[in-house]
């Protein structure tokens, strides 16, 4: 971080108090988006084998589709965030239909790619000739759904940066009781199966657009913003979620390379990453509330072109980010008896994840800075930054990872090379975040 003066325990508290009240519902909307694909297993689990593998093959292709865009969010909650801290509310609302209004033709590019390449696409990703036509039906239907999938992206990002994180919550609990509900009626109710499971699905989506796009018009009438689509508005849009775009490929390359490094490690191994890597992915949710709350904060403090305040802020969340982090490192350690049983009764797998989920551990407090930094450096808009400092990372994990099995090591040693990821992406973070470039004030960055 920048230097900075100790923080007076009354801005200290206000903080918290902001952080607490971003954070927590943020955390509840993270936690209730994977639900989602959970309540769907377990109701087309018990059509069939064949149904459930091809679920598993679509839900993977529509979640990795959905998350390549996740930038919808990131940059709309900086823009508008900025325009609330310059005053410009009617601008803000404005800045955020134009992030809408890009999700939606996306949404659209997307599905006239998917519906007529869905055989191939399923095929590719190595599909049974059995699974095969349950995972081109559902994700030829499930493709429907994708323009409100990424128009609430959009609409989440608009709301967080008008400081708004509970009405996200309130939706994404709505939506996952609607979904779950659609999902039962529809599959055995209608006799649809897959099918109906899809359509629920989709219907669900729509619904939480709706309402999203409901709260965000009436916003707009009432600050007497434009609805229209703006083409100079949109582009800038598209032009702000590039370097995002950039990050987010880069991370999700990570994330495949170390589920191939481990695939060649042998069953067992593959087996305990994956069990490793869905409570890693769990903790990140709590870790990931808190930068969403940086994202809406500094963006807030840079448009009101409080740079004093953004330090502040900054440095207070970086000690929330360690805080959590350690507690969540000691509950890992403390749970991995009853975690690990859960998942497997396989002594070999239960032998290769215990370490692994050490390692976990043991790199939490690191997570909890490169979350929280990774969130301020958002809301500042610092988009390119974060890219090239994403390739960095990908260019040391690469070989890292790489070598683990060509020196015979086992999966501990991939998650030290995760380790070392996250620890990269903290140095280039922390010293971003000190150098002070990233305060950047006014009401467009």
């Amino acid at each position: 971080m920048t230097q900075a003066p100790e923080i007076p325990e009354a801005t200290r508290r206000r903080h918290d108090r902001e952080i607490v009240a971003l954070a927590v519902p943020a955390f509840g909307a993270l936690v209730a988006e994977p639900l989602f694909v959970m309540a769907d297993s377990a109701i087309v689990g018990h059509l069939g084998t064949a149904q459930l593998a091809g679920l598993g093959v679509a839900s993977a292709l529509l979640t990795t589709a959905v998350s390549v865009f996740v930038f919808l969010a990131y940059a709309t909650t900086a823009a508008v965030a900025r325009r609330v801290g310059a005053g410009d509310r009617p601008g803000a609302i404005r800045q955020g239909m134009d992030g809408i209004w890009l999700a939606l033709l996306l949404g659209i590019a997307v599905i006239a790619v998917v519906l007529p390449l869905a055989p191939a696409i399923v095929d590719l990703f190595g599909a049974s000739t059995t699974a095969a036509p349950y995972a081109t039906a559902y994700l030829r239907i499930s493709s429907l759904g994708i323009p409100a999938m990424l128009m609430v992206l959009a609409a989440t990002g608009v709301l967080r940066g008008l400081q708004d994180t509970r009405t996200p919550l309130y939706v994404a609990v709505g939506g996952f009781i609607a979904n779950a509900a659609l999902n039962v009626g529809l599959v055995y109710g209608a006799g649809l199966g897959i099918a109906g499971s899809a359509w629920g699905t989709v219907i669900a989506q729509c619904a939480m657009a709706t309402i999203y796009l409901t709260v965000v018009v009436r916003g707009a009438r009432r600050h007497g913003a434009s609805l229209r689509p703006d083409a100079a508005g949109i582009r800038a849009s598209a032009q702000a979620g590039v370097p995002l775009l950039v990050r987010t490929l880069s991370l999700r390359a990570i994330l495949m390379i170390a589920t191939a490094v481990a695939a060649r490690l042998g069953d067992a191994d593959i087996a305990a990453h994956q069990i490793t890597l869905s409570l890693w992915s769990l903790l990140a949710f709590a870790l990931d509330a808190i930068a969403i709350a940086g994202q809406a904060i500094i963006g807030r403090y840079l448009g009101a072109a409080d740079t004093k305040g953004a330090r502040a802020a900054c440095r207070r969340m970086v000690q929330w980010g360690i805080a959590t982090g350690v507690v969540l490192g000691l509950l890992v350690v403390a749970a991995r008896p009853l975690f690990l049983p859960l998942f497997t009764s396989d002594p070999v797998v239960k032998d290769a994840a215990l370490p692994a989920l050490l390692m976990v551990a043991l790199s939490q407090p690191i997570c909890g800075i490169v979350f929280v930094l990774d969130g301020v450096l958002m809301g500042a808009g610092d988009g390119p930054y974060l890219a090239g400092a994403m390739l960095v990372t990908l260019a040391v994990f690469v070989p890292a990872a790489l070598l683990v099995p060509a020196l015979g090591g086992g999966l501990t040693a991939l998650w030290a090379a995760m380790t070392l990821m996250m620890t990269v992406r903290m140095a280039t973070l922390w010293w971003r975040s000190r150098s002070g470039r990233w305060l950047v004030t006014g009401a467009t960055r």
